[in-house]
């Protein structure tokens, strides 16, 4: 069996969940006998401009065959300006609006949409929704697709242009109950073959080093973020509500940001941004936290949540996030605020209550271990995907009225 991914960005230096979802999946695809795996994708790393800056070709990253293409162009300034305009009413916007949108949001790889439409593989597998490269890849896919849509209550999830997509896909692999159900309230594709998977996650890799001495804090005690560090992701909101908490509750309690900085960080002396780490870094500095915090109100999955609890560290969750809420609340592995009263409320009982955070993450890690075991998820993906290509790849009566993001021409099927 061949699993052709295709995925906007590729490789362990890029920093993006869905990305490196792919990347975790494909790796352990090629473990299986008798499948081989490769990845289409742009040579660009950098979602804001699509830069070109990995060489085109074929290269080969832990074991998995990575075939990369130029981007047409880089992201302009347009983008953002119509993004804003389709903020205020997604819904609302024409069918014309939505297509210039995907154009914009990019990437544009025509070398990976023709791969696509050549390709000799039994299944092409798209990750994430939310690109030109998914978009096109569905249209021009002569082999069945699976999309991992990767999807939360977003703005783009409303745009016409990818009723069509959704639609004309063969089958859907989710990351959490909340995901599918948010999918198939808005696109209406219940009658598709479907796969609650999630991922799985690696054991720690840390070196044993206290996270306090990497972060340079002394031995202050600290809560930690982890990711893109964005407002965006409730970054900027994460910050205000803890320069208020110290404001209120005086101590050594710190915050540390360990992630790629996609704007300024609050200047505060309890607050520390390390940028990007090394994966022994961010294990050790997140071993060695009160808790993890994650303040996005979009997320599809949330790997970093199960990170934490592999790591014996609680977490603590945005409450407007549908997905890090269905984890906490089915594992009892973590607290969650939607306020500043709540949010320093969980945060005065992690650091007051001696027994509270280790049984948190004690709950998450055997949540964990038994819902996201590496082995089992392999096997739940080959046997999904095996039933996908079965059942052979659906009718096009969507995605070929259109013409291609990437090209602007009609696709023509040959016979």
């Amino acid at each position: 069996m061949k699993l052709s991914f295709v995925t906007p960005r590729y490789g362990p230096s890029v920093v993006g969940g869905a990305e490196t979802a792919a990347r975790m999946l494909a790796e352990r695809m090629t473990t299986r006998p008798g499948w081989t795996v490769e990845v289409l994708t742009s040579c660009a790393q950098d979602h804001l401009t699509w830069e070109n800056v990995e060489p085109a070709g074929t290269s080969e990253l832990a074991g998995v065959t990575v075939r990369r293409f130029p981007t047409a162009a880089r992201r302009m300034r347009e983008y953002f300006a119509l993004d804003g305009m389709l903020r205020v009413a997604p819904a609302t916007a024409t069918m014309a609006q939505a297509r210039e949108w995907v154009a914009r949001n990019g990437p544009l790889c025509p070398g990976l949409v023709d791969a696509v439409a050549a390709t000799d593989a039994d299944v092409v597998a798209c990750y994430p929704y939310l690109f030109a490269t998914t978009v096109d890849a569905v249209a021009a896919s002569p082999v069945p697709v699976v999309m991992h849509p990767a999807a939360h209550d977003e703005m783009a999830l409303y745009l016409r242009s990818f009723r069509a997509t959704f639609r004309d896909v063969d089958g859907f692999v989710y990351h959490t109950r909340a995901e599918r159900r948010l999918v198939e309230r808005v696109f209406r594709v219940g009658d598709r073959p479907q796969v609650e998977l999630g991922l799985g996650v690696d054991e720690p890799s840390g070196t044993g080093r206290p996270g306090t001495e990497v972060l340079g804090i002394g031995d202050r005690p600290y809560l930690c973020y982890l990711g893109r560090v964005d407002s965006h992701k409730g970054c900027t909101m994460l910050a205000e509500y803890f320069v208020r908490y110290k404001e209120r509750h005086p101590g050594d309690l710190a915050l540390a940001f360990v992630g790629p900085r996609s704007g300024p960080v609050v200047d505060h002396p309890d607050i520390v941004s390390t940028g990007m780490v090394s994966e022994a870094d961010k294990w050790d500095i997140l071993a060695g936290a009160r808790a993890m915090v994650s303040s996005s109100a979009y997320e599809s999955f949330s790997l970093v949540l199960l990170e934490a609890w592999t790591a014996g560290v609680p977490v603590v969750v945005n409450a407007a996030c549908e997905a890090t809420m269905e984890h906490c609340q089915r594992s009892g592995g973590g607290m969650w605020f939607d306020s500043f009263r709540s949010f320093e409320a969980v945060v005065d009982r992690l650091v007051g209550e001696t027994g509270l955070a280790p049984a948190l993450a004690a709950a998450g890690r055997a949540y964990t271990e038994r819902f996201y075991a590496w082995p089992a998820l392999v096997e739940r993906y080959a046997s999904f995907l095996a039933q996908v290509v079965e059942r052979g790849p659906r009718a096009k009566l969507w995605t070929e009225r259109l013409p291609l993001i990437t090209t602007g021409t009609p696709y023509v099927r040959e016979d």
